[in-house]
């Protein structure tokens, strides 16, 4: 049964929640600092605006929302589902605010100015976006109940993008210009992470089985694999360019199958190499972690070895090696970024042009959808892991 409990009537009950408070104070901050930027080009730094300046009366109305709801929060008393209501109800209102500031700002037919978010809506973001996962943490939701969280921010997210509301703000000018180049890099960002992590597994889970199999093999084993994982990611990305390029240009048919220094190739194994520790220690943790009378229950009905690895020791395994694969796919999401400095692509591409043209929303471009993919994956394998680990028992009893 779900468990909605909320902090009031209980004597016990401070009247100040302190993280209310901090998130209070994050707020109000974003509300006395300029919520965008008005810059005359994508390049130049611009001035900041508050948001009574870019909307006059009703930017007043909207800011006064905000700090009603950031001082509502601060009450230990407050309902947690009420809590959550506010915070989700920020999010999405300093979105719209984002969209309705740049469509104010922005002179009619012109293509030049940019209106680019500033300290005071990330601020605001920040604090409503902790407001409501602090409700969250504490309000006991179901799994069932939690995924359908994460679809509907999903969907009411995805619903504001489309509708064309945040059209005007800088990032989304840049995405306009590059459409078709940005859902390329998007496909090569999650053929990176994902194919990386493909890779990781089928090599990583036997090696994994062997060194649990063979106890006198794990220290060498882990030992490189550590080592691999100790070398700085930009170091790992650059020492694939010399030794793939040579293989291009001195093994007959290495080129034509796609080996080269630079490209989607080199970035590929770099990733892989960084994904094998994870998966290797977690099966071997996993496999180690099965309870002993599970197995000898197996070799007791007439199970051969093999059997009993594929019906007992890797099904209550699994949770671990699924926490291994949340691992991998969220560090690889982020180190995908690194691709775009070899030519491998992915939104490392916008990241690292931003870099270089001095254009910070091209920098967005490439850095927002990295750490909404890094989120959403993380969440949601934390989510399986969760729902596994529930069934783990019963696996066991059976």
């Amino acid at each position: 049964m779900t468990d909605l409990a909320s902090p009031a009537g209980t004597a016990s009950t401070p009247a100040i929640s302190r993280p209310g408070l901090l998130f209070a104070a994050l707020g109000f901050v974003g509300l006395v600092v300029p919520l965008v930027q008005f810059k005359a080009n994508r390049i130049v730094l611009g001035e900041g605006v508050l948001l009574p300046g870019a909307l006059g009366a009703a930017g007043w109305l909207l800011a006064a929302a905000f700090a009603v709801g950031l001082l509502a929060g601060i009450s230990a008393r407050l309902d947690y589902r009420l809590r959550l209501l506010i915070g989700c109800a920020g999010v999405v209102a300093a979105l719209l605010a984002l969209g309705a500031t740049a469509q104010a700002l922005t002179p009619p037919d012109n293509n030049m100015a940019r209106v680019a978010p500033a300290t005071g809506f990330w601020l605001l973001m920040l604090a409503f976006a902790l407001m409501a996962t602090d409700a969250l943490s504490r309000m006991h939701l179901s799994l069932a109940q939690r995924w359908l969280m994460l679809a509907g921010a999903g969907v009411v997210i995805g619903a504001i993008l489309w509708s064309g509301w945040l059209d005007g703000v800088s990032v989304m000018r840049e995405y306009a210009a590059r459409k078709d180049l940005f859902w390329r890099e998007a496909w090569r960002h999650l053929i990176l992470a994902f194919g990386s992590l493909g890779a990781a597994l089928v090599v990583g889970l036997p090696i994994g089985i062997g060194i649990y199999q063979s106890p006198r093999l794990r220290r060498p084993v882990l030992g490189v694999l550590n080592i691999l994982q100790t070398i700085p990611s930009l170091a790992l990305f650059g020492i694939m360019i010399p030794i793939f390029g040579w293989i291009a240009a001195n093994v007959p048919g290495a080129a034509s199958a796609g080996i080269a220094g630079i490209g989607i190739f080199p970035a590929l194994v770099a990733l892989f190499l960084y994904s094998l520790l994870p998966v290797v220690s977690n099966t071997l943790v996993g496999l180690n972690g099965v309870s002993p009378a599970a197995r000898d229950a197996a070799f007791g009905l007439g199970m051969t070895e093999a059997q009993v690895l594929r019906g007992v020791l890797l099904p209550l395994a699994l949770p671990v090696i699924i926490a291994a694969v949340r691992i991998v796919l969220v560090q690889n999401i982020g180190l995908a970024v690194i691709a775009g400095l070899i030519g491998g692509g992915g939104f490392g591409t916008f990241v690292f042009q931003g870099l270089n043209q001095t254009a910070m929303d091209l920098v967005l471009l490439g850095a927002l959808p990295t750490i909404a993919l890094a989120l959403i994956a993380g969440i949601a394998l934390d989510l399986l892991v969760e729902a596994l680990d529930r069934h783990k028992p019963e696996r066991t009893e059976a």
